[in-house]
């Protein structure tokens, strides 16, 4: 299949990568997978046995009501929690086939939705946020840019406008992908990409 490019002639590119059927369970079980890769998992309660404090029996046995052995149960102000959260791994398994096919269908859907751009190169002369805005004046919305390295001007240019991102191929994952609404990537990158999906 052909994309096509601004201010050029078309190129050519595999259909298994920009051509793909939309895949929305796995696509969203990769996204998941992405964001829940990304938590700390670091929320810890103490149980009654993680609390200091005295074991002695604070009562006589009988004749005072409910029997209690231990201040540091849950039912006592300070006492320690029933069911304590622990620390966890919210990881999930994803494999290469399948983040590679979720990048696949994505990026085949950003094309079939005219929201993919190709340009023969992007990029400003110097650190100019206003130059870069007026680039994008016709982009409305989120908008990632993708290149084939990282350009320091480029991204020092983007970095106080709050609705564009700025990655190249390495960089590149499927939450910042999905959550764009315009996706503009030079001839370069396209090129890399088919390398790394193809």
């Amino acid at each position: 299949m052909e994309l096509q490019v601004q201010g050029a002639k078309p190129m050519s590119v595999s259909d298994t990568v920009f051509g793909r059927e939309y895949s929305e369970g796995l696509v969203h079980q990769v996204v998941v997978a992405y964001r829940n890769a990304g938590r700390a998992g670091t929320k810890a309660q103490l149980t009654r046995s993680d609390l200091s404090g005295t074991t002695k029996k604070f009562k006589k046995q009988k004749g005072g009501g409910a029997r209690h052995g231990d201040y540091r149960a849950p039912i006592f102000v300070g006492g320690g929690r029933a069911f304590a959260a622990k620390p966890r791994d919210f990881s999930q398994k994803v494999n290469k086939k399948m983040y590679r096919g979720a990048i696949q269908a994505i990026l085949s859907e950003l094309n079939r939705q005219g929201r993919l751009q190709v340009v023969e190169s992007f990029g400003v002369d110097k650190v100019s946020t206003k130059a870069l805005a007026a680039k994008l004046a016709d982009h409305t919305g989120r908008t990632l840019i993708v290149t084939e390295d990282v350009n320091q001007n480029l991204f020092l240019s983007a970095r106080n406008l709050h609705k564009v991102a700025v990655v190249d191929v390495a960089a590149m994952d499927p939450v910042t992908l999905v959550d764009a609404q315009h996706v503009v990537m030079t001839v370069d990158s396209v090129k890399k990409i088919e390398e790394w999906l193809a």
